[in-house]
């Protein structure tokens, strides 16, 4: 399929399906009991089809969203707006809890967010739910080993649990985040030995999540988003299911090319940040600016899409996925160099970090050991609170390697654990700045910009290019 042709309606596809059949069980070797029982079950069939189709279309499906986390709360609570009924399923009891007395645990969902959803999203920790749905979506963590091998399980756990509760007539979509072929490969068989068929009796589809959290510009609604299903009913369920809560839904020809298509989303920024942070590494060495250099090349105006440096990778996607291709290609006997260098190189720079700090002290006759060394942003990307892969952490545990005497300052992270030992926030004021032998800028949130205690730090290293390099104790790096 064409992935910028619209999928043909509902409604003649499974007329098409029907003929199909029709024609499979009204050969002259076929009796006509047999007959009888194949045309009966033919008319089954088009009805669910043809209902949870309604169902969707007029909104009157119960929704299901497996896994209340970054992606899925947001993706729930857009459902309950569009007027659906939605139930979530996660076996975190907490966020059970929070959903239910409607609190916020995501910068994405703050609590205003549940006012005037008068009742339709609720959830749960026991997937016996799944009976009463009619579409659900997979949204649970694919974390990464330490041996950079992709982790299923919880796709699989979640497979399974749908799969021992899995009636006719519903539609499963994954939107987690995976390698090239997951969908097809795992989680269709799981179904399948429970005696299901997609296509016909219930529909199985993949719709990778594109979710940037803080991001106020491109929400769920606004972001393209990319469907297919395992049969061409499936993509078009897929399809029907997103068209009521994304203003653009673009459907593909294989699960297996979403998935990829995914993975190559994230891998084109790892390795353009992986090029942007080399270059910072190589303008340090010529003792020139990488910044003045990349607003130069800026300049360009055809050709040329600029990237930055910082002090490595963070979140959930970029850091990680890249890998998973790397990890499935090697199964074909080819080794993905380019994302296995960028990989090197972006987890480099917090070393070049440390390094830099270690420098900036050594010219004021100072060690690491014992220096006062505060660390601001412990979140991976400004005014959030997530942490996940955040390079901060990876600074913050090789300067405390050194002796350091490291504190940190983030509005959005009050407090964490770092290898078995707790960390608490200190405030952002002048005290604070005051008492550091040397701040690190790592995270650039709003607070610490609208904000500015700089006049009394003695020494400043900022490695997101956003203090004034008039100041005085300012180092950009």
């Amino acid at each position: 399929m064409n992935p910028h042709i619209t999928a043909p309606s509902l409604a003649s596809a499974l007329t098409d399906s029907v003929n199909d059949m029709r024609r499979l069980y009204t050969t002259t070797n076929v009796g006509r009991e047999k007959r009888l029982v194949a045309s009966a079950r033919v008319i089954e069939l088009l009805s669910t089809a043809s209902m949870l189709g309604e169902r969707i279309a007029t909104r009157n499906a119960t929704i299901g969203i497996i896994g209340l986390g970054y992606a899925g709360l947001p993706l729930a609570i857009e459902f309950a707006e569009a007027g659906f009924q939605v139930v979530g399923i996660d076996l975190d009891e907490d966020r059970v809890r929070a959903v239910s007395e409607r609190r916020s645990y995501l910068v994405d969902v703050p609590e205003a967010r549940y006012e005037g959803l008068d009742g339709r999203l609720r959830a749960t920790s026991d997937y016996a739910a799944v009976a009463e749905l009619d579409a659900m979506t997979i949204c649970v963590p694919t974390p990464l080993s330490k041996t950079r091998t992709p982790d299923i399980s919880y796709i699989v756990a979640a497979a399974e649990g749908i799969a021992e509760n899995l009636r006719e007539g519903q539609l499963v979509v994954l939107q987690s985040t995976t390698y090239p072929g997951t969908t097809e490969e795992i989680i269709l068989p799981i179904f399948e030995r429970n005696g299901h068929k997609a296509g016909s009796d219930i529909f199985l589809g993949y719709a990778p999540e594109r979710v940037d959290p803080g991001n106020k510009v491109y929400t769920i609604r606004g972001t393209p988003k990319l469907v297919a299903g395992v049969t061409p009913q499936c993509l078009m369920h897929t399809e029907l299911l997103y068209q009521q809560i994304v203003e653009t839904v673009i459907p593909v020809s294989s699960p297996m090319v979403a998935e990829t298509a995914k993975l190559h989303e994230n891998t084109f920024r790892a390795v353009n940040i992986a090029l942007a942070n080399e270059l910072a590494l190589m303008c340090d060495r010529l003792g020139i600016s990488v910044w003045e250099v990349i607003e130069a090349s800026s300049t360009k105006p055809f050709g040329f899409l600029p990237h930055y440096p910082g002090p490595g990778l963070g979140g959930d996607c970029i850091p990680i996925v890249p890998h998973f291709l790397a990890w499935r290609l090697r199964e074909y006997g080819y080794s993905a160099q380019l994302i296995n260098a960028a990989h090197e190189i972006n987890a480099y720079m917090p070393m070049h970090v440390v390094q830099k700090i270690a420098d900036a002290l050594n010219q004021r006759g100072m060690p690491i050991k014992g220096s006062r060394l505060l660390l601001l942003g412990m979140a991976y990307k400004p005014d959030v609170h997530d942490m996940r892969e955040s390079p901060s952490l990876e600074v913050m545990r090789q300067l405390i390697a050194r002796d350091g005497d490291v504190r940190y300052c983030d509005p959005w992270v009050p407090e964490f654990e770092l290898d078995g030992v707790r960390h608490r926030g200190v405030e952002w004021s002048p005290e604070s700045v005051r008492r550091a032998d040397c701040i690190v800028m790592l995270t650039a949130h709003r607070q610490f910009l609208d904000e500015p205690h700089w006049t009394d730090a003695r020494l400043i290293l900022d490695t997101r290019n956003v203090l004034p390099p008039e100041l005085p104790s300012v180092r950009i790096i």
